[in-house]
Formats: C-alpha cells, structure tokens, sequence
C-alpha cells in the first residue's frame, strides 16, 4: 500500500517516511502543498498524511483538491502542529478522516494510519521500540566546543536524538587544539539530524554561537533556533520546556534561569556563586532590566531575533547574553524588551567539573562588562 507524506519540515518528513517504510509502507514524500498535489495526480495512493501550514499549497487546499477537484474518497490524516480546537473542526468538515496534533510519538501514527486502511492491528504493533516523537515546531540547537574531545557526552545527545524529530543539531568547532572536530564529525555520520561547523580558528564563545545561529538561520524548516553548553549542564529536558514555551506564547526569546527555587537542583560552587550574584548585579545595573539570570548557557528564541540581533559581531567573547539584550532594548525598547523576554527558571542545572571559566576568567568578564557599559548606545 502507498501513503503520500507531505510536511514542509524535511527533518519531521525523514522521520516519517523512514518509520512507515520500516513497517512494510511505501511512501512518496513531498515537501509542500504543491508537491502533495501532483504526487496524487501521478500515483495511486491509499492515504494522505498531510500538514497544514505549507508553502505553494496549503494542507486545506490539497484536502480541497482531493475531495471537490478530483472527488476521491482516498483517507486523509492530518498531523499538525495547529491544535486548536475551530482548526480540527474546520479539517474535517473540509474532508479530513483523522487529525494527529504534535507532538507525537511515531508508534501512534503509524496504528492510527492502520486503523485508517482497516489493516488488522497485531501485538507488535502495541510493543513497537520505537520512541521517536514528532515535535510541533522545527528547532535548531547550535552547541560550541572548545577542546570536548574527552568531555562531549555523545551518548546524551544521541539519546536524544532517537527520541526526537524536528531537532537540528549544530555542533560549532572553535578551533579546537585537540580532536574535538574529529569526534564530531564521527559522531555526524551517525546521524543526519547533526551539522558540524568548522572554525578554523579559535574566535570564542560568542563568535562560534554566531556563526552557528546564523547558519542555522538558513534552513527555512526551523521555526526556532537556540544555543546549548557541550557540557550539558542544562538537560535536553528543560531545553524542550524552553521550546514549550515559546511556541505556546507570544515571547520571542526564551532563556533558562538557574534561580534557585523549591523543587529545583541547581548545583553549583559556593564560589562561584557568589561571583555569579556580583556578576548578575552589574549586568543589571548595565541592562535597566531586572533580569535574574542573563548568563544561563540555554536559550532559544524565533528567527527574526536572530537575524536582527546576530547579524554584527558582538563585543565580547563570554557575555555576549548581555550584549543580546542590550540589542533587544534598542531594536524593541526597554519595556517592549522586557515584554518579549522570558526568563524561564530550570529544574536542575550542574557546574560541571572541568568547566573552561575559572576564577581568574570571572574577574575578566567584569572588564568585558565594562567594555559593554562604555559602547551601549
């Protein structure tokens, strides 16, 4: 049997197309509306598995086609990242058969797909290993390295990966003296969800996180694009609450916040806390923002922050969180900034040994901070 597959997310698509072939399916993939309609015209198919929102032509339009144009009965499923209650009600009095709103884990598409085609349901069907989840939106996750070859933790980022469709992860190499690059690129050919970005030379923190976000800014398939430390001292579990709550919200930028807080495991050195408070002090004295915690590696925000505010190199090589702010406050203004900004408080965040900031480099960033202060408009 042939299932047309048709989602603008090539990342969402690959997965898709793989875990329906893998259980016997063939599937034509099409990357838009327009594609989906030509795919019908030319093939026989058995079902549509389609999303609404993309280019060309629109997921409604194909419905529209398929059942007033070509007048076939063929099942559709809808599987889109619009859950609201009038968009489903609207699908299937336009014709739709099912509607699958993400995210959603692959093992349930594919026993809704053959419940749909009447295929009787088998025990497998119900132990299938699979735990892969279609997310909502499209997320690219930029992560600098700086000599990780004994430290990148390729097991938790695989992990997650496997779980996980709609991620692209770029790991940014900033001149590594070891063979981080090396890792990495092994590590890429794992998996095609993985872009490894080569500097040659090494630029710092915030030169790689720019190069990373403003290649990752190209794929037209991300809606969101956010940074993560190598150390993984922020987990992938509340990066993706971060995500949460920017799709679900009207907030541009989402940043994590190691506010310490009932029901949280925020660890850190007693030290280095402190400077950290000295740190955050200045900062907001610097910004006019009362915001807690600039400096958290874990942010994602949408792709016109990024192409307004990643565009020039930044000032610094480690407080480039700041200088992001500070350009928010004088693209947007201070109170629309403000507005825009959510400062989103993490259930567990570690300091992990072998960190690259040490005491020394705090004292530094109190001078790069300077160096903010004196060239803010």
């Amino acid at each position: 049997m042939t299932i047309l597959a048709a989602d603008d997310q090539p990342i969402v698509l690959k997965s898709i197309v793989y875990v329906l072939k893998k259980v016997g399916f063939d599937v034509i993939p099409a990357e838009n509306g327009q594609v989906a309609i030509d795919a019908f015209d030319s093939n026989k198919v058995d079902l549509i598995l389609i999303d609404l929102n993309m280019p060309l032509k629109s997921g409604f339009e194909v419905i529209d086609y398929v059942r007033n144009t070509q007048k076939s009965d063929v099942p559709i499923m809808v599987m889109s990242g619009a859950g609201e209650e009038t968009t489903i009600v609207d699908a299937f009095s336009k014709g739709a058969n099912d509607y699958i709103s993400k995210p959603v884990g692959l093992n349930e598409v594919v026993i809704r797909v053959k419940k749909l085609l009447n295929i009787k349901l088998m025990p497998e069907d119900f132990s299938n290993p699979e735990k892969k989840t279609v997310n909502k939106n499209g997320v690219g996750v930029v992560i600098p390295c700086y000599n990780e070859e004994d430290r990148l933790q390729t097991d938790s980022f695989a992990e997650f990966l496997n779980n996980n469709s709609g991620y692209q992860l770029c790991f940014v190499n900033d001149g590594s003296k070891d063979d981080t690059l090396g890792v990495l690129n092994r590590f890429k050919e794992q998996y095609d969800d993985i872009i490894v970005y080569d500097c040659a030379q090494n630029g710092g923190k915030a030169e790689a996180v720019r190069q990373g976000m403003l290649h990752l800014l190209k794929d037209q398939s991300l809606d969101f694009i956010g940074f993560l430390d190598a150390d993984l001292s922020t987990n992938f579990a509340d990066f993706e609450d971060l995500v949460g709550t920017l799709s679900s919200s009207n907030f541009k930028l989402v940043a994590g916040s190691r506010i310490q807080r009932v029901g949280a495991s925020i660890l850190r050195e007693s030290s280095r806390g402190i400077i950290s408070k000295t740190v955050n002090f200045v900062i907001r004295k610097i910004l006019g923002m009362e915001f807690q915690d600039t400096q958290c590696g874990a942010k994602v925000m949408t792709r016109d922050i990024v192409a307004d505010m990643f565009t020039k190199p930044f000032l610094t090589q480690w407080i480039f969180d700041v200088e992001i702010f500070l350009r928010m406050k004088e693209h947007f203004g201070a109170a629309e900034a403000e507005r825009l900004i959510c400062e989103q408080p993490l259930k567990r965040w570690v300091h992990e040994d072998g960190s690259k900031l040490s005491m020394k480099d705090s004292f530094k960033i109190l001078g790069q901070l300077f160096t903010i202060a004196i060239n803010k408009k």
